[in-house]
């Protein structure tokens, strides 16, 4: 029989966390939601085809947005939809399939992976990656946030090489 006390709790009796295992809005952070915010309005950017300014309109009227780092929004919606073809270029050597055949939410998750690793040196590499992922769990897919890690995980000696070798380093190998 199982020691009960090595058990983590499930995330249905953890206070924090979503039955998804995303935390809950009360527990996020402002950079977190604006990160929220930015999957939502870069998703219309891509499927809707709706233009930047009027996302950027649109979403600062939504529930909650006043809660968000607005500048972080605003650098991730912008800089995104303006380098939305680099990161696609990027994004596409770590496929194993076409592009044309990722999920639109998992594609905008990326790009905000790429986009943070390449212009937000004060984030660390590892927090882009997991909060990707906790995007991915949010928002896309069943298993879509495996995909997110794998990719980024792919990615991130390229665009933060020092970083994450700096990181490996320290870490005892397993």
């Amino acid at each position: 029989m199982a020691d009960s006390h090595a058990l983590e709790p499930s995330p249905d009796q953890h206070p924090k966390l979503r039955s998804t295992g995303a935390r809950k809005t009360a527990t996020k952070n402002k950079r977190s939601r604006a990160r929220e915010f930015a999957v939502q309005g870069l998703y219309q950017s891509l499927v809707g085809k709706n233009p930047a300014a009027d996302i950027d309109v649109f979403t600062r009227d939504l529930s909650g947005f006043s809660k968000a780092d607005a500048v972080h929004f605003d650098a991730l919606l912008h800089g995104c939809i303006a380098q939305a073809d680099k990161a696609d270029q990027l994004i596409g050597t770590r496929l194993d399939r076409p592009l044309s055949e990722i999920s639109p939410i998992e594609r905008v998750v990326l790009w905000i992976g790429v986009y943070e690793m390449q212009h937000c040196p004060d984030v660390p590499w590892r927090v882009v990656l997991n909060e990707c992922v906790e995007l991915a769990k949010e928002f896309g897919g069943t298993d879509g946030h495996k995909y997110v890690n794998a990719v980024l995980n792919g990615l991130a000696p390229d665009l933060r090489a020092l970083e994450v070798q700096a990181d490996r380093a320290a870490r005892p190998s397993a």
